[in-house]
């Protein structure tokens, strides 16, 4: 009789160790505070190096600095008055815009057309991809010490093509075309990656009833790949457009904002106001400036990806 009743003994121990294990289960998925405990490493981190010095910067562009960035005085909107008044920030700005416009629609343009044609499921379909996609992977550093021996004056490809002397990097008339001419490059990867990507998710059943009806290849590009395309494109151009108002490591290894000012952009001037002029409150009022064209360009994105085409 008691070896009979042992076992249904150590049975209720069992459950009482199962309940305690659910009732802390409970407790900790009921905490609200548990998602911000792991959470909180990325906040300190985002803290440290986005937030603070965000907030330092706006900070600065309302004051007077030494060579060192330490306040001075506070000066109010003095600085910015400076800019508006300054011929040297306003030909920074027409370079930048400049700059853009020389990135855009050669990078958007060229992605795309390796784009439709990797789609095309032509032989090697596969080694496209990679060779197309293949800048991406190249950071602008070296990047840029490619393409300085690309455009030596004495020795470089470029002139040899053209049978040629230009001064690409050295002359001002041709500089802002050589950086932008690289950027491109290192644009064409990414753009391509998301353009391929958005060519793949149009449905085959709208090409094949294209094919039925006997649409050549230029109308079913114009009349289905590019209506369905519109939110990778317009994605693609924000991102450029983005992209060229932030560009800096090609332009200060290629040129260093010259010769003269002629590929001085915004973001090479806040740097040259930063760390050679030591006006950092100068460097700080340029930057809020950019970010300002940056999230109106952003927004306009947000606004402009509502009126795309959209598909499943």
């Amino acid at each position: 009789m008691e070896q009979a009743l042992k076992p249904s003994l150590a049975e209720p121990v069992a459950n009482v160790e199962d309940i305690k294990e659910k009732v802390k289960y409970t407790k900790l998925k009921n905490n609200r505070l548990v998602p911000y405990m792991y959470l909180l490493p990325c906040f300190i981190l985002f803290s440290v190096f986005v937030y603070f010095p965000f907030a330092k910067t706006i900070y600065l562009s309302f004051t007077l600095t030494n060579r060192r960035g330490e306040t001075v005085e506070f000066v109010g909107m003095e600085n910015f008055l400076e800019l508006f008044t300054s011929p040297s920030f306003f030909n920074s700005l027409l370079i930048t815009f400049k700059f853009a416009l020389l990135i855009i629609i050669p990078s958007m343009l060229i992605g795309l057309g390796l784009a439709l044609l990797a789609h095309n499921k032509l032989k090697y379909s596969r080694a496209y991809e990679l060779m197309f996609s293949m800048p991406m992977a190249i950071a602008s550093a070296p990047a840029a010490i490619i393409w300085i021996m690309i455009f030596h004056p004495t020795n470089g490809i470029a002139n040899a093509v053209l049978h040629s002397d230009i001064k690409w990097l050295a002359d001002p008339k041709y500089a802002i075309y050589a950086v932008a001419m690289v950027t491109v490059w290192l644009s064409i990867g990414i753009n391509f990656i998301f353009l391929f990507t958005g060519l793949k998710s149009i449905p085959e059943e709208l090409i094949e009833s294209a094919n039925i009806d006997g649409a050549s290849y230029r109308k079913k590009v114009r009349y289905i790949i590019l209506p369905l395309l519109t939110p990778q494109l317009f994605f693609v151009l924000f991102m450029n457009l983005v992209g060229a108002f932030q560009a800096f490591g090609q332009i200060k290894l290629l040129t260093q904002g010259g010769p003269g000012d002629s590929t001085n952009v915004l973001v090479h001037s806040i740097y040259r106001d930063a760390f050679f002029n030591g006006r950092f409150e100068m460097a700080s009022a340029q930057s809020m400036i950019l970010f300002v064209i940056v999230f109106v360009i952003t927004m306009a994105q947000f606004a402009c990806e509502k009126k795309g085409v959209h598909y499943k």
